[in-house]
């Protein structure tokens, strides 16, 4: 598990540099994956037209890349060069950039 005191304080920097925020899971190992976006965003503000909770990683990357506009840049954070998230009773295959991927050319297709 990690250092919960990081989490508002990743909240606050993305509200404070970002136009809109998604919180995700990242690896929650043994604990709530709600609880912790409960505790990034604890360090956001009350707008909520600027920031939402999506448990589901890959969800959360389709609806960052569904919001963008020409000109955006979306962000995906956290996972780096890794190719899997980590649950308290399993470890799952994920790969934010092949997410990303398929997600935009859905998105070009039905463009």
């Amino acid at each position: 598990n990690r250092d919960a005191s990081k989490r508002p304080v990743m909240g606050e920097v993305a509200e404070q540099y970002a136009d809109f925020s998604i919180v995700t899971s990242d690896n929650p190992r043994s604990e709530n994956p709600a609880s912790i976006a409960r505790e990034v965003t604890a360090g956001m503000g009350a707008d909520r037209e600027r920031w939402a909770v999506i448990l589901d990683r890959a969800e959360a990357i389709r609806e960052g890349l569904r919001r963008a506009r020409p000109g955006d840049l979306v962000l995906i954070a956290g996972k780096g060069h890794e190719t899997y998230q980590i649950f308290a009773d399993r470890t799952i295959d994920f790969d934010d950039v092949q997410t990303a991927q398929v997600v935009l050319k859905e998105l070009i297709a039905g463009a």
